[in-house]
This record gives C-alpha cells, structure tokens and sequence, in this order.
C-alpha cells in the first residue's frame, strides 16, 4: 500500500469519525469518494487487473464482515460502508486485521460508555433475556423468540470512531 493511500485513508476515517461524533452519521458522499479515490490512487499504482481486484475484493471483504451485525441491529449501515471503503483502500487482508482491531476497540467502547451513561443495568437485563433461551436450549428445550421492547436499547456508540482508530493503529503501526 503506497505512503498516499495510507495518508488518504487515516485523513478520510477520521473525517468520517469526527462526523459521527458530531451528528451520529457517516454520510454517503465521504464513503462515495474515498471509494473514488482509492479506485483511482490503485489504477495509478500499477497493473490495472490484480490492483482492481484488491480494491473490489477489499470492499467485498470489509463489507461483508460487517454485514451481519449490521442486519442484527447492532451497528448503522453507514459504519458497513466506512469498513467497505477502508476495505478499499487496504486489500482483503488488512480489511480482516482492521475489522477484528475495531470490534475490539468498539467492545471496549461500548463498555465504557454503558458504564459513563450509567446504563449497565439495562445491558444486564437485556443480554439475560437474549441469552437464557439459548442456554435453555442446550437442555433440550425448544429455543424461542425473544423479542425486547423498543426502548430496551442501552445506546448507541459511534462506530466510526473504532473503525477509524482500528484503521490507524494497522495502517501506521508499520512506520513504528
């Protein structure tokens, strides 16, 4: 990965973080040109065919990691583009390094803002009601549905900001 694309990269995620720490979303026209952009710094770098197929494979790897949570309601669709557009700008392989460093770091997030918002209990009670219908399941009882109250919800985090930390700690930990 060229020096300009690693810089073009930590530029436009902590761009997308400061936004999401600003008004909770990641627009589409940042994830949109940072798309560009790595399309075009790859078609510049050298032989079209294999860097074309790192920038696709890229964004197929860091979109459809990430995928799944979002169709569990545990993350916006937006942070499943910001990771498809890092996906492009660093290959397949460290799309998979990026995306494991930030559910760390988002663990961690999210841990600490439950705690700082003083609504650990409502984790509690809702990780209880999601997980003993899988553990009575284990006994041999039938699993059933579990269906939480819309208010059940013990917040949101801005999941940019992992992705964009994620993102720097992988992409500049070579030049350390």
């Amino acid at each position: 990965m060229t020096v300009a694309l690693q810089i073009l990269l930590v530029w436009l995620v902590l761009q997308a973080a400061v936004t999401d720490l600003a008004i909770r979303r990641i627009p589409n026209v940042l994830v949109l040109a940072g798309l560009a952009i790595a399309l075009a710094l790859h078609w510049r770098a050298g032989p079209a065919g294999l860097l074309l197929s790192t920038w696709l494979a890229g964004i197929v790897t860091g979109f459809f990691l990430f995928l799944p949570l979002y169709l569990l309601r545990g993350m916006a669709a937006g942070d499943v583009k910001l990771m498809a557009m890092t996906g492009a700008f660093v290959g397949p392989a460290l799309a998979l390094r990026i995306a494991l460093l930030t559910c760390l770091i988002g663990g961690v997030m999210a841990v600490v803002i439950v705690i700082h918002n003083g609504r650990w209990r409502i984790l509690c009670r809702n990780l209880v009601a999601m997980l003993t219908p899988l553990l009575v399941s284990l006994g041999g009882v039938p699993q059933t549905r579990v269906a939480l109250p819309r208010d059940a919800s013990a917040g949101g985090i801005p999941y940019g900001v992992a992705i964009a930390l994620g993102t720097v700690c992988v992409v500049v930990q070579p030049h350390l």
